[in-house]
């Protein structure tokens, strides 16, 4: 079982790199943006770039912003499930986030200098102006990386994120291949139990924190959820008296968790009195 998930800057040859690994391990390649809060933010441009693009009107610079790949938006509960299929290199923003703390996922960033970027960019619009290629490109940069933030409250350019780090601008693409293609060879990357369940994990991580957030409130964001081998475990502290009892009543009717180790801590609130020596 092998399962790879990649990020890419504009314009620095990723999707060549991807498709040269997808054909040398056999991997599929599934390219999605994990949802955020709507098709336009997910894809970093305007909604109505979206609508012009739907409606046929968008210009040739906006139809290669948002090819049909792009369109499709998935959750993180279903970026995980496609994991599960096996053998899978999964390519967009947010994915190395999501499947940063399972180890036997090998995390892959594809980068390159600027220049390289403007250049090759240039050479797929047919355009003459860098200054307007720059301004797009840096765009790009920004809204994936306000998008990263906003998610998984992360820097996308985090070292910690990735096993490796290849830039195409020093790298010739072969090599940048053969390098990922070796790295997959890994006995870490290679022990299938391992992954499998790690992955279910953080399946069942992801299904149960969505659920009780929904259910029982906001406030959940502040409490740390992690699942191991149905396990899951509750950890952090609140003012709300109620949240530990009812986040553990939830957690238990969700399907997928046998037990529940639950360290939420509740502590008073503290109130805070103005006023003068009268």
């Amino acid at each position: 079982m092998t399962v790879i998930v990649m990020t890419r800057e504009i314009g620095c040859h990723g999707s060549d790199v991807a498709a040269g690994v997808a054909a040398e391990l056999g991997l599929e390649i599934i390219n999605s943006e994990i949802a955020v809060s709507n098709v336009a933010g997910s894809l970093g441009v305007e909604q109505s770039t979206v609508q012009r693009y739907l409606q046929g009107s968008a210009s040739i610079f906006e139809r290669w912003q948002i090819d049909k790949r792009k369109l499709s938006r998935f959750t993180s509960e279903q970026i995980l499930r496609l994991a599960q299929q096996d053998n899978v290199l999964i390519r967009g923003w947010g994915a190395n986030a999501l499947f940063r703390d399972i180890p036997q996922v090998i995390s892959v960033r594809i980068c390159a200098p600027m220049e390289l970027r403007e250049r090759l960019m240039m050479e797929r619009l047919g355009v003459k102006h860098i200054e307007d290629v720059r301004k797009e490109i840096l765009r790009f940069d920004a809204a994936r990386e306000s998008t990263m933030r906003a998610s998984f409250n992360i820097h996308d350019s985090d070292s910690f994120l990735y096993h490796i780090v290849l830039n195409t601008g020093l790298i010739p693409i072969p090599a940048c291949v053969g390098t990922i293609c070796h790295l997959a060879k890994d006995p870490l990357f290679k022990d299938s139990a391992a992954t499998r369940s790690a992955i279910a994990d953080k399946l069942l991580e992801t299904r149960v924190r969505a659920i009780l957030v929904e259910s029982v409130g906001v406030e959940m964001a502040s409490i740390t959820i992690s699942a191991v081998n149905g396990r899951i475990i509750f950890d952090g502290v609140t003012t709300s008296g109620t949240l530990r009892a009812r986040a553990e009543t939830f957690a238990r009717g969700i399907e997928g968790v046998h037990d529940i180790d639950n360290r939420i801590n509740s502590v008073p609130k503290v109130s805070v009195r103005f006023g003068g020596d009268g």
